[in-house]
């Protein structure tokens, strides 16, 4: 099971921004932990949006509990293939 959960969604309002956003529940831990998970997530978003965002569409990060053990070169290979996986 991933780190986290990605959900895209193209705006269709001709703007060529991409947006993104975070979300980790209290299911993942208390607030020290969800905030350590958030600022992984911004840090994905940061290196591989630029790059490999859907061009025009909300993205939208959702920390699971198994995020935080998991290595950040892990995340980053698995943020990658999933937004290989939704540009298809």
């Amino acid at each position: 099971m991933p780190g986290f959960v990605l959900l895209v969604r193209d705006r269709a309002d001709g703007s060529a921004t991409k947006r993104v956003g975070y979300t980790v529940s209290k299911k993942v831990g208390n607030s020290v932990v969800r905030n350590r998970m958030k600022r992984r997530l911004r840090a994905l978003a940061r290196e591989i949006l630029p790059q490999a965002g859907i061009v025009g569409a909300d993205h939208v990060l959702i920390g699971r509990p198994s995020g935080i053990e998991r290595p950040f070169a892990q995340l980053r290979e698995e943020f990658g293939r999933a937004l290989a996986k939704v540009a298809r």
